[in-house]
């Protein structure tokens, strides 16, 4: 049975140091939180395999530095969602502000509406799935991982980039520097579908492009 926590009734750095103390032999797996208010921080630093449902608008960094964690935001998210995850999802049903999943080393992060400026920034081995379209300069510097855009790319698509892949269905306003559009093979195509299953989002892998 899940948890229900009120922010309106309960402090946020409780409810963090309640979420962020939970160990492999804790029962509590499953916590439900309201009224979230579009807090900051929530829900950051988590190490252990708990489902958190967040029923609202967040603030900056939600999600932040997560391990193992489920998070999901039944809203919009702030900047810096999900930034720095190692492993465990991250998924929003609304929008994402700026540098959703920036510098994330694994892991999964899903915005299920659009993404804004630099997403997936300095990105480091993390898989990021938007639903919709990302502004500028997504996967600006990515090292590692991959980033699939169900909608458009904004200018300077993968400026920078080193070795992560980007996979767009929609239009690119334009590429960066260092990043050059590939052929699309059937083992990329494999890729396609297996991201758009594991973020739970329908779409026909033949649209994207590399």
């Amino acid at each position: 049975m899940a948890v229900t926590v009120d922010l309106a009734a309960t402090p946020l750095r409780d409810l963090n140091r309640r979420l962020q103390a939970i160990a492999g032999t804790s029962n509590e797996t499953e916590f439900h939180i309201v009224n979230p208010r579009g807090a900051h921080a929530l829900a950051v630093g988590l190490d252990a395999e708990v489902d958190v449902l967040i029923e609202g608008h967040v603030g900056y960094y939600c999600a932040g530095m997560n391990k193992q964690a489920a998070v999901r935001v039944a809203g919009n998210v702030g900047t810096g969602f999900a930034e720095n995850i190692m492993s465990g999802t991250a998924r929003c049903t609304g929008n994402a502000s700026q540098s959703a999943g920036a510098t994330g080393h694994g892991g999964l992060v899903v915005i299920e509406g659009d993404a804004s400026a630099r997403c997936g920034i300095s990105m480091k081995g993390v898989d990021i799935v938007v639903g919709g379209s990302v502004g500028h300069m997504a996967a600006f510097m990515g090292q590692a991982g991959r980033l699939l855009v169900r909608g458009d790319a904004g200018p300077y698509l993968g400026d920078s980039l080193y070795e992560a892949v980007i996979y767009v269905a929609g239009e690119v306003a334009s590429l960066g520097a260092d990043c050059v559009e590939k052929e699309m093979t059937e083992a990329h195509r494999a890729a396609v579908a297996a991201l758009l299953d594991a973020a739970g989002l329908e779409d026909d892998p033949a649209r994207y492009r590399r």
